[in-house]
């Protein structure tokens, strides 16, 4: 009889928890990237996110400062990308002086503004001063679209769609993180 007590017991306390928290735990990433999808693919969004240890477990603040830690990686990966390409540059077809001097205004707009400024806005973030990451929005987004510019100016098909990934991969993970610190703030 004290069996059948203890399994009924038990039987009782898992409908409970089954009726009481019978959802799946709430997806919040898929929650912080459906609020921005009016900026951003909420499949890259999901996909970058969850590539950070601990994103599920975030909040949208969480997700602001990995979404700008990701646009600052993806700057630096991009800037060593184009000094390297600089450097090649007036080797066998690499577009000579021209596709050189763009790749290098690809590399100082990458490293002398946009990144330090995702990471400024990063800080600011953190510290949740919003008024002065904000601040730096003008900033942050720039050195993807400045890229492709000074390279549609220089004329070198070879050096644009060298730098046309980063590029763009850049584009949307500071688009990222500009929509996220628009939402949590």
């Amino acid at each position: 009889m004290g069996r059948v007590r203890l399994l009924l017991a038990a039987a009782a306390a898992a409908l409970l928890c089954c009726c009481c928290y019978g959802g799946a735990a709430a997806d919040a990433v898929a929650e912080s990237c459906d609020a921005i999808r009016d900026f951003v693919d909420v499949s890259f969004c999901a996909s970058r996110l969850r590539s950070v240890p601990g994103a599920a477990a975030a909040d949208r603040h969480g997700h602001l400062l990995m979404a700008a830690d990701l646009a600052a990686a993806s700057g630096a990966s991009a800037r060593d990308a184009a000094a390297a390409m600089a450097r090649d540059a007036e080797g066998s077809g690499g577009g000579g002086p021209a596709a050189r001097d763009a790749l290098e205004a690809c590399g100082i707009l990458y490293g002398a503004a946009s990144v330090p400024a995702l990471r400024l806005m990063r800080g600011y973030a953190a510290a949740r001063s919003w008024g002065a990451a904000r601040a730096l929005l003008p900033l942050t987004g720039q050195a993807g679209i400045g890229c492709d510019a000074a390279l549609a100016g220089a004329g070198s098909a070879a050096a644009a769609a060298g730098m046309a990934g980063a590029n763009r991969e850049f584009d949307q993970l500071s688009t990222m993180a500009t929509a996220l610190l628009n939402k949590a703030s």
